[in-house]
Formats: C-alpha cells, sequence, structure tokens
C-alpha cells in the first residue's frame, strides 16, 4: 500500500512540529552534504528554528562562501546600473541627433545652410515648403470666412434692432400726429383765440384815448367804430387758419 499525500500546511500539533522540523532539517543539511561532496560545489545552509535557534552548514568556511556571495550580488547589481547607464547614454546620444536634425530642417525652411544641400534635397524642401504655404493660406481663409459669417449674423441683428425701433418711433409718431389732429383741435385754437382778444381790446382802447382837436377847445371824443377802418387779411398754410387787422 503507498504512502499517502502530505498536505503542505502548518501542523497545529506543538509536539508533532517539533518532530517534523527534526526530521525534515537533518534531511536537508544530508541533502546539502551530498550535493557539496558528489557535485564539487560550495554550499551553504543556514536555518533558523521557530524559537530562533540557528543551524548552518557550509562545504567550506560559512563567512568566505558568504563573502563570495555579497561580492557577486554587487557585481550584478553593478552590471544592472551600467546596462541602464548606457541604455540612458544610447537615448540621449539618439535624442541629441534628433534635435540637432530638427535645427538643421528648421534653418533650411528659413534658407539658411542651403550650400551643402544638392538638387533632390532642394527639391524636397520646395515641396515642403509649397505644401506648408498651401495650408497656411487654407486656414487663412477659413479664419477670414468664420469672421465674415460672424459679421453678417451681426448685421442681421442690428437690421432686426433698427427695423423694430423704426417701427416703435413710427407708431409713436402717428399716436403724436393723431392726437394734434383730434376734434375741436384746442392746441392750435387757443393761441388764436388769445390773439384776437388781445388785439380786440388793444384796438378799442386806442379809439377810446384818440384826442379830437377843435378850434377854441380841447374835448376827449369817443371815435365812432365805423370810423376805425379794419383791413382783414387771412393766411391759410397747412391745417391753421390766422387773420390779422391792420388799423
Amino acid at each position: 500500500m503507498g504512502r499517502g499525500r502530505v498536505v503542505l500546511e502548518r501542523i497545529e500539533n506543538k509536539i508533532n512540529r517539533q518532530v517534523t522540523f527534526s526530521k525534515r532539517r537533518n534531511g536537508l543539511l544530508k541533502k546539502a552534504f551530498e550535493l557539496s561532496v558528489l557535485c564539487d560545489a560550495e554550499v551553504a545552509l543556514i536555518i533558523f528554528s521557530s524559537r530562533g535557534k540557528l543551524f548552518q552548514f557550509g562545504s567550506t568556511e560559512m563567512n568566505k562562501i558568504l563573502e563570495r556571495y555579497r561580492q557577486c550580488c554587487y557585481s550584478q547589481d553593478t552590471d544592472v546600473v551600467e546596462q541602464g547607464t548606457q541604455t540612458l547614454y544610447r537615448e540621449i546620444t539618439r535624442l541629441r541627433a534628433k534635435y540637432e536634425s530638427l535645427q538643421r530642417s528648421q534653418r533650411h525652411m528659413l534658407g539658411e545652410d542651403l550650400e551643402p544641400l544638392n538638387l533632390k534635397e532642394l527639391q524636397n524642401l520646395e515641396k515642403q515648403l509649397d505644401k506648408t504655404l498651401s495650408r497656411a493660406r487654407q486656414r487663412k481663409t477659413q479664419i477670414m470666412l468664420d469672421r465674415l459669417e460672424e459679421l453678417r449674423q451681426k448685421e442681421r441683428c442690428l437690421g432686426e434692432m433698427n427695423k423694430q425701433l423704426k417701427s416703435k418711433i413710427e407708431e409713436k409718431g402717428q399716436r403724436v400726429h393723431e392726437a394734434i389732429q383730434g376734434p375741436g383741435n384746442p392746441t392750435t385754437q387757443a393761441p388764436v383765440d388769445c390773439f384776437e382778444q388781445l388785439h380786440t381790446s388793444h384796438t378799442n382802447h386806442a379809439a377810446l384815448e384818440r384826442p379830437t382837436f377843435h378850434s377854441g377847445y380841447h374835448q376827449s371824443a369817443v371815435l365812432d367804430p365805423q370810423e376805425a377802418a379794419m383791413e382783414t387779411r387771412t393766411f391759410t398754410g397747412g391745417t391753421s387758419r390766422y387773420q390779422a387787422w391792420f388799423l
């Protein structure tokens, strides 16, 4: 009957756990010794128990093996650092070359340092400049069209506002005209009546105060209203009618 499968988990029983640790520790130390003898290898084994007790095995002196281990790890770290440094140096070199190439292209675009270029490179530069100029003109035209459309919309809005204001002014003017041309027209009739009353009062007063001269005596006589000649002229203009009296 075969041996059952052992489940790898922590042994809860303290005694069983200690027994298992002792057996497997001895087996591991034996395997390390056999590996060092059979394969002529330097083996160092360090074990700490759950209570902190140290168990170790070294095919040679333990300190020498540990020192060799440290040197190996340090050299690996140094190699990693050197590899990283070399990678960064290559990246810096690539970026520097790209930067110089872009600077040359910029100078060529500005018409500088064209002497080293051959005919083909000059033709390529000319094509590139033509494309750049065409795109710049297209963008400029688009901006001008957008601005023109914006101004047209603004013009339409101002036109609508002008029409509204004009309509309001016409309505207000129509109301004022209707108020002036209303029945009785008291606005224009009142000044004419006042003028007629003032003129009549002045004429009567002048007729009563006019002196009459006779030989031998002075007498203040009242003029006959028929003696005062009154001329009437009528002026008709627009919608009002005015009369003027002249003595």
